[in-house]
């Protein structure tokens, strides 16, 4: 998927043409959280509102590609859990949004491949981004 020039200035209901609501009192902690992260620009997201968006399976198209630059610079960039929480969550983005997504599929695998003791060390799975290949 080509990507616009300024796609890290909008937000997911921008770039998505959706808009998910407004966050209120009667929703949980959470579903705010994903109902306000959906309003700001990407440029603007910390590692933990990725981890947040990702684990919740919000905006892949847009996010993992955000995201992976992030984590060709500190593939255990860390949330609020633990060194490499970020990785874990893209690596478990569903098997739908993988096979979409062929080229993000490499550009993971490309990333992880020759680090895969060093990510079993951590405590972070391949497993389900491994399953996925097809």
């Amino acid at each position: 998927m080509k990507l616009e020039n300024n796609w890290l200035q909008k937000s997911l209901e921008r770039l998505e043409k959706k808009d998910a609501g407004t966050p209120c009192s009667d929703y949980s902690n959470l579903v705010n959280n994903v109902l306000r992260l959906r309003k700001i620009p990407l440029e603007q997201f910390s590692v933990e509102d990725l981890r947040l968006m990702i684990g919740q399976k919000e905006g892949l198209t847009y996010l993992i590609p955000r995201t992976l630059d992030i984590l060709k610079d500190d593939l255990f960039a860390e949330g609020d859990f633990y060194p490499g929480d970020l990785l874990q969550n893209v690596l478990n983005a569903p098997i739908s949004f993988w096979k979409e997504n062929k080229e993000l599929w490499e550009d993971v695998h490309t990333l992880i491949i020759d680090r895969v003791d060093e990510i079993a060390e951590n405590n972070i799975s391949v497993k389900v981004f491994y399953d996925n290949e097809s």
